[in-house]
């Protein structure tokens, strides 16, 4: 589709509202409208400035229909560019609804952290005003109006046990037994990278124990720690053994709330791992299936059975897992709303604490994406009809919504959930999504994301996204991460 702007550029968040609709297309932008091809998709947005305000119109055509709106904005200089952004966005919105009969459940609403943004409303205007806001400035749907609402009323209280001086740890252990299709993670499969995964447990013990000198240079306390991947129980236990042991000997864990480590492929799950990860310090494990259903596993890469996450979950529990969360994803290739809801029949059989429900997204990167996959209104609807099976069927079991997320081109334009049992939160997922506290990263791809103690400035610190890279460039990574002192020299808690 091409995107013409007259006037004001609000190529962003028209860009972003256009993708809601048409995932899958290719945008070119333009703000000489001489340059459309009328023979092709456009959408030709414009702003015309006045004394009384800004007049703003849309001229939108889609496989042949086209669909216009004109509409008007008037403020102060400071309000004025919001307000037009919004306007314009309702007029796009209403012009691709009316073409295509399709009308996204979030509304306008295109950002990744809903909850974020009605707890700033909330704080701000209250809690009918915020409702009011989402439901008729942003058209986002009752139903995920009130599971935003939830969600944050959740995430408040674990919000609120983090202090200025608090950080979470994320370790990345970037390899996989085989890749998902839908996957675009940097992992890589243990067949093809055994020979690189020894020396990067070398190092990554090495960045740990340099990582844990300049936290307690900041005079920063752990609270929690998350390790992720890729699947880290695709290691051998005597080298999960020794990335625990430098967690334990080289970071404060006096303050530590939460220990999550994903065993996130049944496959990789065997009882001396599973006793390795108790014995290292881990509170909470990951056990994932995606699906229940034997044939989506193999059309989606996956090399277990059912049967195989029915035994790892057994075991874990066996070695004393007491808090033990499972993901499922709706709207996987070959899956169908029968079957996803027998997933999560299955998984509440095995009675875990938490129960992740993602929505598929088609990741750039991704197998699935490359295949030239894609997918239709049908299979929105569907996936919404499976989210919220999951949402009603959960919350029957006080199961209940804690966190959520959104990603881009995801079908059905659905959300991501965290569910648990009370008192069960994963406090690391709400961490990391409302951006609370610092997040200090270890392995390759991961992120350091500095947060500025009473405050919102924030920072990131990037390592080497692969494997090989960051063997060979460690050094860099080490010189990279002085940065995070020279945040903190910044603000009082290092003065």
């Amino acid at each position: 589709m091409q995107l013409i702007n007259i006037g004001k550029d609000f190529k962003y968040e028209i860009e972003k509202l256009c993708r809601l609709f048409l995932p899958f297309d290719k945008f070119t932008f333009s703000s000489e409208p001489d340059e459309v091809d009328y023979s092709d998709d456009y959408c030709i947005y414009s702003t015309v400035e006045s004394e009384q305000g800004v007049k703003l119109s849309v001229k939108l055509s889609l496989g042949g229909k086209l669909e216009e709106r004109e509409g008007f904005a008037s403020g102060n200089d400071e309000e004025l560019f919001t307000l037009c952004e919004r306007k314009l966005a309702l007029m796009v919105f209403d012009c691709l609804k009316s073409i295509t009969g399709y009308s996204s459940p979030w509304g306008i609403l295109t950002g990744v952290r809903p909850a974020k943004l009605i707890a700033k409303l909330l704080k701000t205007d209250g809690e009918e005003k915020a409702v009011e806001y989402f439901r008729n400035e942003l058209l986002v749907s009752e139903k995920k109006t009130a599971l935003c609402l939830e969600c944050h009323k959740k995430e408040e209280k674990a919000i609120s046990e983090s202090r200025p001086d608090s950080f979470s740890l994320y370790i990345s252990v970037p390899f996989c037994p085989s890749r998902c299709n839908y996957c675009s993670f940097v992992s890589h499969s243990v067949e093809q990278a055994k020979k690189l995964i020894p020396q990067y447990v070398d190092l990554l013990v090495e960045e740990l124990k340099y990582t844990a000198d300049l936290a307690k240079q900041c005079g920063l306390k752990l609270m929690t720690v998350y390790v992720g991947g890729g699947t880290p129980t695709a290691l051998s236990a005597e080298q999960l053994t020794r990335i625990f042991d430098a967690v334990k000997a080289n970071f404060d864990l006096s303050q530590l709330v939460e220990y999550t480590v994903e065993a996130g492929r049944p496959d990789t799950v065997t009882r001396d791992k599973l006793m390795a990860i108790r014995k290292g310090g881990a509170t909470r494990i990951s056990i994932n299936p995606q699906t229940m259903n034997d044939d989506v596993l193999k059309s989606i890469g996956r090399r277990h059975t059912v049967a195989q996450t029915v035994e790892a979950f057994k075991l874990a529990r066996g070695c004393g897992f007491d808090n033990i969360n499972m993901d499922l994803i709706a709207g996987l290739s070959g899956d169908t709303v029968q079957s996803f809801c027998d997933s999560v029949d299955k998984c509440l059989e095995l009675d875990p604490e938490n129960i992740t429900v993602h929505s598929l997204s088609m990741k750039r990167a991704s197998n699935l994406t490359g295949s030239g996959y894609a997918f239709g209104s049908d299979h929105g609807t569907d996936a919404e009809k499976m989210v919220d099976y999951a949402y009603t069927k959960l919350s029957e079991k006080g199961i209940r919504p804690y966190y959520m997320y959104r990603q881009s081109k995801t079908v059905g334009n659905l959300e991501n959930v965290g569910y648990c049992k009370a008192g069960y939160e994963g406090l690391y997922n709400v961490y990391i999504m409302d951006e609370t506290h610092t997040i200090l990263a270890c392995g390759a791809s991961g992120v350091t994301k500095l947060r500025e103690p009473n405050g919102n400035n924030i920072e990131r610190v990037f390592n080497f996204k692969y494997p090989y890279e960051y063997i060979s460039q460690f050094d860099v990574i080490l010189k990279r991460k002085d940065a995070i002192v020279e945040f903190y020299n910044k603000y009082s808690l290092l003065k």
